[in-house]
């Protein structure tokens, strides 16, 4: 299944690393969903930029959330155990929740594919951008550019161009 801009998002209700429950939030002007990953090359690059969105647009009542739902079996840095590990060893870089999707039945539902993957929800929870958060990940004076361009369109009740791009990184370790 795959979600088009303009359609509604799936919900879901997912644990964070301190087992509290979070789903995707009604009322919320603009809400961001990132799957992203402990390994992955691209996901850590990308990071500070995720956290600077997230720092940058609370104010104006931004929702972001990233979602991990790499298959912790194969990928052992992956585990509820070494997420909830990461955020405790430095919680200033978590200032949205990190959820785990161990079942993956979260990350089909939205044709998650890359970590990151990023989608920025308008008001109505419908899907505004899908995407990279910019054009390169080794390049942090992008600044998440394509997300905060998504961000700032649905903020002003615009549709966001462009709407898509590539998602870029590891892919989603799926489950054997």
């Amino acid at each position: 299944m795959s979600i088009e801009t303009g359609q509604p998002a799936p919900q879901f209700t997912l644990p964070d690393t301190a087992g509290a429950m979070h789903s995707v939030p009604t009322g919320a002007p603009a809400t961001v969903v990132v799957w992203t990953c402990n390994h992955c090359p691209y996901a850590l690059a990308w990071h500070p930029r995720v956290v600077a969105v997230a720092n940058d647009y609370a104010d104006r009542g931004v929702q972001v959330l990233c979602v991990n739902s790499n298959d912790a079996v194969r990928y052992p840095d992956d585990s509820a155990e070494a997420m909830a590990a990461r955020v405790a060893a430095d919680p200033g870089e978590w200032p949205m929740p990190y959820l785990y999707d161990e079942s993956q039945e979260v990350a089909r539902e939205w044709d998650a594919r890359t970590t990151p993957d990023v989608y920025v929800l308008d008001a109505a929870g419908n899907l505004a951008y899908r995407g990279a958060p910019d054009a390169d990940w080794e390049d942090p004076a992008l600044d998440a550019a394509w997300l905060r361009g998504a961000l700032d369109a649905v903020l002003a009740g615009q549709a966001p161009e462009p709407a898509q791009t590539e998602p870029v990184g590891c892919s989603i370790k799926w489950r054997e």
